[in-house]
């Protein structure tokens, strides 16, 4: 019986593995420079199962690849947005926004230099 058992979880296990891949993703992430960038990939980055991110200032898009196990797009945008930064379907909380640098304030329209 135990024999049975460890069996069906070795399956199991694999069955599991076998459906997990590693997805490549982007998504509009606004934001203004350098400093911006960092902050995006590494709040992108912090999340579990996130290979690689990569942040394009000219076409605010993040080019994002994980492993579908664990973790999703959304997790990563809700990441994202609470550093601050609104996504493609997840906006800052006004705190967080709030708290990026002046020059990283890309809401109110005005480009100020950044660092």
């Amino acid at each position: 019986m135990k024999k049975l058992m460890l069996t069906m979880l070795a399956v199991m296990a694999m069955s599991v593995a076998a459906q997990a891949k590693t997805v490549k993703t982007t998504f509009k992430v606004n934001g203004m420079c350098d400093m911006c960038e960092a902050r995006i990939e590494k709040a992108a980055k912090s999340c579990k199962g996130v290979l690689s991110a990569s942040w394009s200032q000219k076409s605010h898009q993040l080019t994002l690849v994980y492993d579908n196990a664990k973790t999703t797009p959304d997790k990563v945008q809700k990441a994202i947005a609470a550093a601050g930064h609104d996504t493609g379907s997840v906006k800052a909380s006004n705190a967080a926004y709030n708290k990026l640098p002046s020059c990283c304030k890309y809401r109110s329209g005005s480009m100020k230099n950044c660092h």
